[in-house]
């Protein structure tokens, strides 16, 4: 396992390679071209410069999140190949310049939602929200604009203003593509996509859909045991795997966790760790990674991924914004930092604890 933050590049972002280096444990950063638009090639030279950048403060580039995939590919539509050979020839790129995972999400018109970006909790701090009976309340034309006026001036990714300006086109231009059609868009991008990833030994990492329901009737297609199943079956290579999302994975209860992660053993190339509290169906608010202050088991979560020997990037995921930061939702420094220091505790934990029993040491 390795440690790592998630970093969106010096000009997007208000915590520092320095500060991340500080993080105890942490290794690297899982980070992006920020600036680079779905469909466009990344260039060598700009690959590079990042890479370049990232090392010089004493990190590794980890990963990439996310090279986003081009609406006309998810689809279906008679351009998607263009785009489909713009996104191999970035993986190639990448894949000369030594990066081999990458996450990504073949979500419809939204990466993300959230009702509250700033929920104010009891002890003051605040966290990402999700409540259906909101959502269900909200034009889907002026959801970006509540979004945006929430952001604190930071651009959220998935949310990019270039294309959420024309929600309602979208809307129009997925209007016929079903869970059915979406799923069949995936697995001929992942065919398409295959040979390079073998070839640079890139590992595709998707993203589960967040929340693990359709919203706003999209359809949803990676939000349980069995669609995360049937997805890598249709494409039964170890290069094609999962990006494990607990916040995500979890905002629906009936998703055993632990079970979800023991049954993909070799098809997990990287892990999200989060915590979230339930407060009823479709309405839960985002937590500090302690279990006790959500609905998770964090150390069962931890366990399992121990349990199937993973070895790839984990990263702590949305943190609570806490004593009077002032950053991306989900995405300031201190409550990840938290959040990493506690996970590689438990990791530590569970490492010794494993090892002392298999020299028959006791309590």
């Amino acid at each position: 396992m390795k440690m790592t933050l998630r970093w969106f590049g010096s000009k997007h972002d208000n915590v520092t390679l320095e500060q991340i280096k500080q993080i105890p444990g942490c290794v690297g950063v899982i980070t992006t071209l920020y600036d680079s638009k779905p469909g466009e090639v990344w260039s060598r030279e700009a690959i590079q410069a990042m890479r370049n950048e990232v090392e010089s403060a004493g990190l590794e580039v980890s990963g990439i999140e996310s090279v986003n995939i081009h609406d006309d590919i998810k689809i279906g539509l008679p351009t998607r190949d263009k785009y489909i050979n713009n996104y191999i020839e970035t993986l190639e790129n990448l894949g000369e310049e030594g990066i081999n995972l990458v996450c990504y999400n073949f979500m419809p018109v939204f990466d993300w939602t959230r009702s509250d970006l700033a929920k104010v909790r009891p002890d003051g701090s605040t966290v990402l929200s999700y409540d259906q009976e909101v959502i269900d309340k909200i034009d889907p034309d002026k959801i970006f604009k509540e979004m945006e006026a929430s952001s604190n001036g930071f651009v959220l990714p998935g949310w990019e203003p270039e294309r959420l300006g024309k929600v309602r086109e979208l809307f129009e231009m997925y209007k016929d593509v079903d869970e059915e059609k979406l799923f069949e868009n995936l697995i001929y991008f992942l065919n398409a996509i295959m040979p390079t990833c073998q070839k640079y030994g890139i590992k595709m990492a998707i993203h589960m859909d967040d929340p693990a329901w359709s919203v706003f009737n999209l359809p949803r297609i990676i939000n349980n045991k069995e669609n995360i199943q049937r997805m890598l079956d249709a494409v039964s290579v170890e290069n094609n795997g999962l990006t494990i999302c607990t916040g995500s994975l979890g905002s629906n209860p009936d998703n055993d966790i632990p079970d979800i992660i023991r049954s993909f053993k070799g098809r997990i190339h990287f892990a999200h760790i989060r915590n979230l509290v339930h407060h009823g169906p479709g309405k839960f608010d985002e937590a500090a990674h302690l279990s006790s202050d959500g609905s998770l088991d964090m150390y069962e979560i931890v366990k399992a991924l121990y349990d199937i020997g993973m070895e790839g990037p984990i990263r702590p995921d949305h943190g609570r914004m806490i004593w009077g930061e002032k950053a991306m939702p989900g995405y300031g420094l201190y409550d990840r930092a938290l959040g990493a220091t506690y996970l590689n505790g438990l990791w530590e934990a569970i490492d010794k604890s494993v090892k002392q029993g298999m020299l028959g040491f006791n309590d």
